[in-house]
């Protein structure tokens, strides 16, 4: 009408007054409800009770069929905006969902064709089949089904953008924030039939992979040290005693580790982490201190007097098996004898030699600690009479 800036309140209420309706003038033909989201946020993942949290924004269109007016005649106007709660709307819900924390916005943009978008912001707690098998370097494919909960094939659906489109804006949103990223974004539509009657679905796949760096440095790293260490406590003698206790302190320490890195290690019922390495790297000093044990029962025997080797000992293990690890064999006596006298009597020189050096070194700090103690009574001494002099100057003002 002439001299309104767009569609009247009387014009609307008609409209209004129709919102128990689906806004089609012939009812046979459906509505169609484009729908698209980004994921932003991937809030939490529960993988004993298989749930996923996430935080969506969703984007809804359809045509109302109701809601058509000429620009030209109402001063060019082309979008309005509405309170949702007045008009129709389809009732689009996700299947997988446990709970929905909805904060959607009350009022609803409609394009002079008809056209409406609606803006809602998700919090849904999903029901997910979560693989940790290679945790922590997973990857999880969840899936969001979208249809109409009340609607059989009346209400039909479908994405509103590609699924490579909703995919990057996700990345985008997701990449600099959490402990997942977006690998890509998947669907297709598809009808849904129970009994006789259909419904029209639209099915994402949505899939994410965790971000291993927290995993790595406060896991595996730390745990890698330690068998480190456990590989190298093997140069320790043998015979020593020491060796057996050097293990055993590392397996407690192992032990406490895993205790308190229990928190971040994922537990479900459905499969086995790759982090059981964990497990397998104990079990593996508990063998390596089994072996201590072993090779210190042997070593033992050689103090024993008349205590001979057996003869399938000398020839398996003595013979093959020293042949197989080029284990070499000591030289003769005689030339271990001289062998020692020499590095006796070079020992001996260097102890002489070293006493030698020692005293001289004895004397130089003898000197500096007589002169650094006397330099120390000076100062002690000069400060001493600072301070009385200036408490006689205190006392005489």
């Amino acid at each position: 009408k002439e001299g309104h800036s767009g569609p009247t309140y009387e014009s609307l209420q008609a409209v209004f007054d129709l919102q128990a309706f689906r806004p089609a003038v012939n009812l046979s033909n459906p509505t169609i409800t484009n729908i698209s989201f980004t994921l932003y946020a991937v809030l939490g993942v529960n993988e004993k009770t298989q749930i996923l949290t996430t935080f969506l924004w969703l984007r809804l269109y359809w045509h109302h069929e109701f809601l058509v007016w000429d620009p030209d005649e109402c001063n060019g106007v082309s979008r309005i905006s509405l309170p949702v709660r007045q008009l129709w709307s389809p009732d689009i819900i996700v299947y997988e969902v446990d709970d929905d924390v909805s904060q959607a916005c009350p009022y609803v943009y409609v394009n002079y064709t008809g056209r409406i978008r609606w803006d809602r912001m998700l919090r849904l707690v999903s029901s997910c089949n979560l693989e940790i098998f290679s945790f922590p370097f997973d990857v999880q494919n969840c899936t969001f089904t979208f249809g109409s909960y009340m609607h059989t094939r009346d209400v039909r659906v479908s994405p509103a953008v590609t699924f490579k489109e909703m995919s990057l804006n996700s990345k985008r949103y997701l990449e600099a924030s959490g402990e997942w990223e977006v690998v890509d974004i998947l669907g297709e539509t598809s009808i849904l039939q129970f009994g006789i009657d259909e419904w029209d679905i639209i099915t994402f796949w949505v899939v994410i992979k965790r971000r291993p760096v927290l995993y790595v440095v406060n896991l595996l790293i730390p745990s890698s040290f330690l068998m480190l260490i456990d590989i190298l406590s093997f140069y320790l003698p043998p015979h020593s005693v020491d060796r057996a206790s050097f293990k055993m302190t590392l397996i407690l320490g192992y032990t406490v580790f895993l205790l308190i890195m229990n928190d971040l290690l994922p537990s479900t019922a459905n499969g086995t982490p790759i982090i059981i390495y964990f497990s397998v790297c104990l079990a593996l000093m508990v063998i390596s201190l089994l072996e201590t044990v072993v090779i210190t029962n042997v070593l033992h025997h050689s103090s024993m007097k008349y205590q001979e080797v057996p003869k399938w000992v000398r020839v398996v293990i003595l013979k093959y098996i020293a042949s197989l690890i080029c284990y070499r064999w000591p030289e003769p006596e005689l030339q271990q004898i001289c062998q020692y006298l020499g590095d006796l009597h070079t020992h001996l020189i260097s102890l002489q030699k070293e006493n030698e050096l020692q005293d001289q070194w004895c004397h130089v700090g003898y000197v500096l600690d007589y002169l650094l103690f006397r330099i120390y009574l000076l100062l002690i001494s000069c400060y001493a009479m600072v301070i009385i002099c200036m408490w006689c100057i205190w006392i005489n003002q």
